[in-house]
């Protein structure tokens, strides 16, 4: 029996659920980082010193003189959360797909649900060489910037189900959606600067690691100037939506872009005074992830791609599809 028949006999998922999935892709998603830098911080990273086994003959971790039991726990437990967020890209991906087997017009929904697992997919590819380079730090930084990418795109897959497909029709002007793809560009280079910062810096994930040769000063001036360039472009675009009209909704989440980004520069400047302890490396890495969420919402909200059709299903679809499998053509003898 085809895939499609198969997953055409599931339930239709109920908006809420649609909701759910999403939400909980973009909790995944995040978190895996915020976790991740746990095992950094604890010095963890080699607690399982193979990949993807923890040992050489075993999946899970055992007593050995050279590494610390509790942190060969602490990293395994974080390849363990990698599971729970492949199971919510593949139920991701079945909601998707099933709406598709209605709407065959959501196809930009099935991609972006497809892009979950994908993402998994990737990243478990890149820890793998994370782990068989000695946590190099450039590694660990393509690790993190994979999850940041993966955090957008769960974004973009919680409005896809909320939207329709049409072509987008942008709420701002020309000039409004070029200091938005600004704000996006800057937001990359704060992200991609924070871990060459995070490369020279103390937490490397286990004290052997070889580390950015390069001043920290220097490169966390660097980090906060890039911040301040994404605030002045957030600012002018404040500005311009002042001039041009906006709706209510694209006011709130430009207030809440704000909010979160003010709130993460004022953690990372706290975290460097106060020498990068650990616990605020975590907080500072969940803050990174808040800010993509929220600028991803304010990229969202300032186009329209019509109403959503997702929400409603064709009682018949299942039906209609076994027919067809089943479906024999006629041959009329004259």
């Amino acid at each position: 029996m085809p895939v499609s028949s198969l997953i055409a006999r599931l339930p239709y998922p109920s908006a809420s659920t649609q909701r759910a999935l999403a939400i909980a892709a973009i909790i995944t998603q995040g978190g895996i980082g915020v976790t991740g830098s746990v095992v950094r911080v604890t010095g963890s990273g080699l607690g399982c010193p193979t990949w993807p086994q923890c040992f050489e003959g075993s999946m899970f971790p055992v007593e050995h003189p050279e590494y610390d039991t509790l942190n060969q726990w602490i990293e395994f437990g974080n390849r363990l959360l990698t599971g729970v967020v492949v199971l919510v890209a593949a139920l991701c991906v079945l909601a998707a797909w099933r709406i598709y087997l209605t709407h065959p017009g959501r196809k930009r929904l099935l991609v972006l649900a497809w892009t979950m697992p994908g993402g998994v997919v990737a990243q478990a590819a890149i820890g793998g060489l994370t782990v068989l380079t000695g946590l190099l730090w450039w590694t660990v930084a393509i690790h993190f910037l994979a999850s940041t990418i993966l955090v957008w795109l769960a974004v973009m897959l919680l409005h896809a189900f909320a939207e329709g497909d049409e072509p987008p029709r942008w709420q701002i002007s020309a000039g409004g959606r070029k200091l938005l793809v600004a704000l996006v560009v800057a937001l990359a280079g704060v992200l991609i600067a924070g871990t060459t910062v995070t490369g020279a810096g103390p937490h490397g994930g286990d004290p052997d690691t070889p580390r950015l040769q390069a001043p920290i000063e220097a490169l966390a001036t660097v980090h906060g100037a890039l911040l301040v360039i994404y605030l002045a472009v957030l600012a002018a675009l404040g500005l311009h939506l002042l001039r041009g009209g906006a709706t209510r909704r694209l006011w709130r989440r430009y207030g809440i872009v704000w909010a979160v980004a003010l709130a993460q520069g004022g953690l990372g400047t706290l975290q460097y005074e106060l020498g990068v302890p650990e616990a605020l490396v975590s907080f500072h890495v969940l803050g990174s992830a808040v800010v993509i969420v929220a600028t991803a919402a304010l990229w969202c909200a300032a186009r329209d791609r019509g109403p959503s059709v997702s929400f409603h299903a064709a009682p018949s679809v299942a039906q209609d599809i076994s027919s067809t499998d089943r479906r024999k053509p006629t041959v009329t003898r004259s």
